[in-house]
């Protein structure tokens, strides 16, 4: 069986690439390093923004293990421009994952783009793989696996929050096991 840990990153000052983590981000970094620590993680994958990167940061450490980042793990671009209704255009995402606005990525790109990385895991070697990235693109990995899960999900995800998924089959056992 193999077991695939997705975990959104922990409290960070902003959205961009660079954003750090806040300092209760930090701490909450080395809880999560502690909550792991008796899991047999034996493979790390992270976006390599910096927030994603510093909170699995301390699992390496204490684990001794590399941490791959992979680009596919970037959040996903909801639109090129700021717009004050960007909550609904990305619920309406969840509705229509093919609808794509102007310098965005359809929900159905970023599903794609995300679970292609859960398919390298579950195809290599590694029996207990972290997976750190962001809140939208995680919901979306998660709604590939569960079509039940949408736009009320992604609002309910905290930073950091941590979701099991177990795969004996093609279709995975799903279950939320840390919540900040």
């Amino acid at each position: 069986m193999k077991h695939i840990y997705i975990v959104r990153h922990c409290q960070a000052t902003g959205q961009e690439p660079d954003a750090p983590l806040t300092e209760r981000g930090q701490q909450q970094a080395v809880q999560l390093a502690s909550f792991f620590a008796e899991t047999a993680v034996d493979s790390i994958l992270s976006s390599p923004f910096e927030r994603a990167y510093r909170t699995v940061s301390p699992l390496a450490e204490k684990l001794g293990l590399k941490i791959v980042t992979d680009e596919r793990l970037t959040e996903r671009v909801l639109t090129g421009q700021n717009h004050p209704n960007w909550r609904e255009m990305l619920r309406q995402t969840y509705d229509d994952l093919d609808l794509c606005y102007e310098g965005g990525e359809s929900s159905r790109g970023a599903m794609e783009r995300a679970s292609s990385v859960v398919r390298e895991v579950l195809e290599s070697e590694h029996t207990h793989t972290v997976i750190v990235s962001h809140g939208n693109l995680i919901s979306l990995l998660l709604k590939h696996f569960d079509s039940r899960i949408g736009f009320p999900e992604w609002e309910s995800l905290s930073n950091p929050d941590v979701y099991h998924l177990s795969f004996a089959s093609e279709q995975p056992a799903i279950a939320r096991i840390w919540r900040e």
